[in-house]
């Protein structure tokens, strides 16, 4: 088949699950052709089976903000006519599932059908899209869209919660590569941050509000009362700078390493002993996932989807939203001996296996074939 992913191109979720689905395809014999404004932060670019046609979007002294959506639209209906795309799929409502209807409505006039899928992700619904000026458009769209899907059971509730739904939601959740077996850490690599006896804890965010960033390193100062070991911050945002001067009231810089934007988080995974997601609302987790698919266990919040990732007492522990205290017991639960952190592992490893990527993308090949 010949398909179109629309998707955001950056470190988010939905970004990176899009761009995981659509490679995956490729290896697949799919022809796949992304379609946005920058190349996704997953995307190597010189791969089989893989497209990238840029949204290329002019200022105009006319408009205080750039017509995206309207370039969008156009683009859609210009890869979908010359690469006779079969099916068009579109990750994160806004504004990528109105751009597709409005290219379903042009192309429609020109002869050509072209049904597309819209996923939802989460701050697609449960942030941007409560706003009031939102909901009509959104649940318009929702309704004009051929399948739609949503990432966890939880968002698929807050969807029918908040927006006119008539359309079924589909739950197809996002999706690692388990690996086989637990492996043991690239010492080599752990020692440039930790001494042999000090434990590694990992974070991997955006940085921004809804992530409690704060949260992170208060919780690593309560452990660190009791244990020895550093943290791995992994990525940047708007809530660096506070995280850094928290960093430094707490006298805890020559412990915290703020690593950045890592396009590739598997190795900082594989030298790591905890994750810690603490997190206000997640619909999903994928950062957690990829922790677990690693065989690292994750201390988190109970919020939104992660109960549906992360498995109390198995693949980690779960704890209320801003229990820095209740989240640092259960890390030290975890950590206090190396037999309880071995059976945390190989629970976090076993739990990731039920969201294997080639049971999730033959769901998602399913719903293609379907609307053939």
């Amino acid at each position: 088949m010949n398909i179109g992913i629309v998707l955001y191109p950056t470190f988010g979720g939905s970004g990176v699950v899009a761009t995981e689905l659509g490679k995956a395809l490729a290896k697949k014999g799919h022809q796949v052709h992304f379609i946005t404004y920058a190349q996704p932060a997953r995307l190597d670019g010189f791969e089989k089976n893989v497209f990238y046609h840029e949204v290329v979007v002019s200022d105009y002294p006319l408009f205080d903000y750039p017509p995206y959506e309207t370039v969008l639209t156009s683009k859609i209906v210009d890869v979908a006519e010359h690469e006779k795309l079969d099916i068009l799929h579109v990750h994160y409502a806004i504004p990528h599932a109105s751009a597709a209807y409005m290219a379903k409505q042009i192309l429609k006039k020109k002869g050509i059908s072209l049904p597309f899928i819209t996923t939802l992700h989460g701050t697609d619904i449960t942030l941007v899209g409560k706003d009031p000026s939102f909901e009509l458009v959104i649940s318009f769209c929702i309704n004009q869209s051929d399948i739609v899907t949503s990432v966890s059971k939880y968002l698929k509730e807050t969807t029918y919660e908040h927006f006119k739904a008539e359309k079924e939601i589909i739950v197809v959740p996002n999706f690692i590569q388990p690996r086989k077996e637990l492996a043991p850490p690239n010492l080599n690599l752990r020692r440039r941050y930790a001494k042999d006896d000090q434990y590694v804890l990992c974070h991997i965010s955006n940085f921004r509000k809804v992530k409690r960033v704060e949260d992170v390193m208060k919780t690593f100062h309560l452990i660190s009362q009791k244990k020895d070991g550093v943290l791995l911050l992994i990525g940047d945002g708007p809530e660096r700078y506070k995280m850094e001067e928290l960093c430094r009231s707490l006298r805890l810089c020559d412990k915290v390493l703020f690593l950045g934007k890592i396009r590739n988080t598997q190795p900082v995974l594989e030298i790591s002993d905890l994750f810690l997601l603490t997190s206000e609302i997640e619909s999903f987790g994928l950062a957690a996932l990829e922790a677990m698919a690693a065989g690292v266990p994750v201390v988190s919040t109970n919020t939104g989807g992660l109960p549906e990732v992360n498995h109390h007492g198995v693949s980690g522990f779960l704890s209320h939203v801003g229990d820095i205290e209740d989240m640092a017991s259960n890390s030290l639960k975890i950590l206090e001996s190396k037999d309880k952190h071995l059976s945390f592992r190989k629970g976090a490893l076993k739990t990731a296996e039920k969201f294997e990527a080639t049971k999730i993308i033959s769901i998602y090949e399913n719903l293609y074939h379907s609307l053939k």
